[in-house]
């Protein structure tokens, strides 16, 4: 199973674009959450894109990934997104609730 690095962090156009890992749960939740503020507080960012290409499983950590951004960058007037999200992965979005800041996008 493969790792969420810093090198899975991006800032383009204004967009912070995190490649989540395979598998989002309390272990590796952290060094998103703190990776991703580093970069909210240091960077212009206006969105943030989290992309879900590699991601297989997400459970109630993922949502609070999401959670904790979208309160830090709609202070801003900032936008969440997600991009490649499985059936899964949309199911989770809908039943917690989190469809209604995500906007998924069909890459």
């Amino acid at each position: 199973m493969e790792q969420i690095t810093t090198d899975d962090f991006q800032i383009i156009d204004n967009c912070l674009m995190i490649r989540l890992p395979e598998e989002i749960d309390h272990h590796g939740a952290g060094f998103i959450c703190e990776n991703a503020d580093r970069l909210l507080c240091r960077e212009e960012v206006k969105n943030i894109v989290f992309d879900f290409e590699n991601t297989r499983f997400m459970d109630s950590s993922g949502i609070g990934i999401i959670m904790g951004r979208y309160r830090k960058i709609s202070c801003f007037g900032g936008r969440i997104y997600a991009i490649h999200a499985d059936r899964q992965i949309r199911r989770v979005l809908r039943i917690s609730g989190l469809e209604r800041i995500v906007e998924v996008l069909e890459a």
